[in-house]
């Protein structure tokens, strides 16, 4: 929370469009209309309102939808998707909660199948990224803020997750979120052109 990922999205989807790619921005939960309703559910109310099980199924649920209707469609037209959030927070979120990660591995790979190429973890200290995220919270967002209100040993926890699939799985890459909000995009867009899975012969087309 509060390491400027929505931000980064943005930027980062501004930039590829800029060099002629289709691109569509989503995010989670959320990304379509049935997916937006489930949002409300589990992102609204008190933070004991349901159990980290209860929380996944909702989320299982809602990614399914988000892929068949906006995902899946973008993708077979060859369009690079760009998701705030996706397994990797289900996997912090729900696991710090206590959900094991053989259950969300699962349910994932039972109803939903899809993983990224890419998952950029923008890197900073917790205890920091919570106080940015409480402090820049809104009155129209406090709503929305059930996760971040579920404590410091929570968010910490969420943090061991993030860092242990950063160094666990090969798709995925740390980058410093230390910075400009500017410098921290140059390097999220470095990061993903350089990558292997990025197609760059279309690239080469598009500039």
């Amino acid at each position: 929370e509060g390491a400027g990922k929505s931000t980064q999205a943005r930027k980062l989807a501004a930039s590829l469009k800029d060099h002629g790619y289709d691109v569509v921005l989503t995010r989670e939960p959320g990304g379509s209309p049935l997916a937006e309703e489930l949002r409300a559910v589990v992102v609204q109310g008190e933070a004991d309102r349901m159990d980290a099980l209860t929380e996944l199924l909702i989320f299982t649920a809602a990614r399914r939808d988000h892929i068949r209707t906006t995902i899946r469609p973008a993708l077979d037209r060859g369009a690079i998707v760009i998701c705030d959030r996706y397994l990797g927070s289900t996997n912090a979120l729900q696991g710090a909660g206590g959900t094991p990660h053989e259950t969300i591995d699962l349910l994932h790979e039972t109803f939903c199948q899809l993983v990224p190429d890419l998952t950029v973890f923008l890197e900073m200290d917790p205890k920091a990224s919570l106080d940015r995220a409480m402090s820049r919270l809104t009155q129209a967002e406090v709503a929305e803020g059930r996760f971040e209100s579920k404590g410091s040993a929570f968010h910490m926890e969420v943090d061991r997750i993030f860092r242990h699939q950063c160094q666990t799985r090969n798709e995925w890459v740390s980058v410093a979120a230390a910075g400009t909000i500017d410098q921290v995009a140059d390097r999220v867009l470095s990061t993903v052109l350089a990558h292997d899975s990025f197609p760059k012969n279309a690239l080469a087309r598009a500039v």
